[in-house]
C-alpha cells in the first residue's frame, strides 16, 4: 500500500511539475511576443489606412508611404480641439476601439441616439490627415463602426478635403456570413463609394445603402442576400456623420478652425 501511494504522490508531483513549467513557457513566449504582436497590429493598420485612401498599391513601402504621407491627429469630440494624448497614450499608440468600451475615457449611447448600435463612442477620435505637396488637405480617413448580423463591422472611410465626398472605405474586420455580408470587403461593392456624398443640400445625411438605389450621387446598392448586413452599414454612416459624432467637427475643419486645445 505504501508502494502504490509512493507512486501515486511521484505521479502526481511529475504532472504538477510539468503543468508549471509548461504555463512559465507559454506566458514568456506571451510576453516575449506581445511587442512583435503590437508592430505587426500597427503595420496592418497602416495598410488599411492607405488602402481606405487608394494610396495602397502592389509592392507598397507601407511604412515608408505612412511615414511620408499620412499625419495622425487626436481631436476631443466634445470640445472639438486638437489634443496630444489620450488614455496616457499619444496619436500613434492611441486605440480608438479600447478607449471606447473604458467609462471613463467613452460616452455612453443614449438608445435614441445609438442607431449604429455601439453602446459607447470613445471621447478621443483618432483623425489620419494626409496632405498634398503644398500642405493642403488632400484626404482625411477617419475610422466607422456599427452591428451588422453577427456582430460589429470596423472600417475606414477616406473623404474627399469637402469632407463630404467619399474616396474609398475598408472594413477591415467583422464576423459577417462569407458570400453574403461578408462582401462588404468585395473590391465590387467597395468600388461603388467612391464619388458618393454623404451629405445633402440641408447637410444632413443623404447617403444610404438600399436596393434599387434612386440617387445616383448619395445611394449604395445594398448587398443582395444580406439586408441586415447593409442596414448596419447604412446605420453606422447616419451615426458617425451626423452631429451626435463627426458633423461638429467636419464643420470646424472645412472653416479651418481646428486647433490645439
Amino acid at each position: 500500500m505504501a508502494k502504490k501511494n509512493e507512486s501515486l504522490g511521484k505521479t502526481l508531483f511529475v504532472v504538477i511539475a510539468l503543468c508549471l513549467v509548461c504555463a512559465i513557457v507559454v506566458a514568456g513566449s506571451a510576453v516575449g511576443l506581445k511587442p512583435i504582436q503590437e508592430k505587426n497590429a500597427a503595420l496592418d493598420m497602416q495598410r488599411n489606412v492607405l488602402d481606405a485612401a487608394g494610396l495602397l498599391e502592389p509592392g507598397t513601402d507601407v511604412i515608408a508611404v505612412f511615414n511620408e504621407r499620412v499625419e495622425t491627429k487626436l481631436v476631443n469630440l466634445d470640445s472639438l480641439q486638437v489634443v496630444t494624448e489620450a488614455n496616457g497614450e499619444d496619436a500613434v499608440n492611441y486605440d480608438p476601439i479600447a478607449a471606447a468600451k473604458k467609462p471613463e475615457a467613452s460616452t455612453k449611447l443614449d438608445k435614441s441616439d445609438d442607431i449604429a448600435g455601439i453602446g459607447s463612442r470613445e471621447d478621443v477620435a483618432k483623425l489620419y490627415f494626409i496632405n498634398d505637396e503644398q500642405g493642403n488637405l488632400e484626404t482625411l480617413v477617419v475610422y466607422v463602426r456599427g452591428y451588422g448580423l453577427w456582430g460589429t463591422m470596423y472600417g475606414l472611410m477616406a473623404l474627399a478635403p469637402d469632407l463630404n465626398t467619399v474616396k474609398g472605405i475598408n472594413f477591415y474586420q467583422h464576423s459577417e456570413t462569407p458570400g453574403l455580408g461578408g462582401e462588404i470587403q468585395n473590391p465590387k461593392w467597395v468600388a461603388q463609394w467612391e464619388g458618393k456624398e454623404i451629405y445633402g443640400a440641408d447637410q444632413q445625411v443623404e447617403l444610404d445603402v438600399m436596393k434599387n438605389p434612386t440617387q445616383p450621387n448619395h445611394d449604395i446598392d445594398a448587398l443582395s442576400g444580406a439586408t441586415l448586413t447593409s442596414n448596419g452599414v447604412d446605420n453606422l454612416v447616419a451615426y458617425w456623420f451626423s452631429d451626435k459624432a463627426y458633423g461638429p467637427l467636419f464643420e470646424k475643419i472645412r472653416k479651418g478652425e481646428l486647433s490645439n486645445g
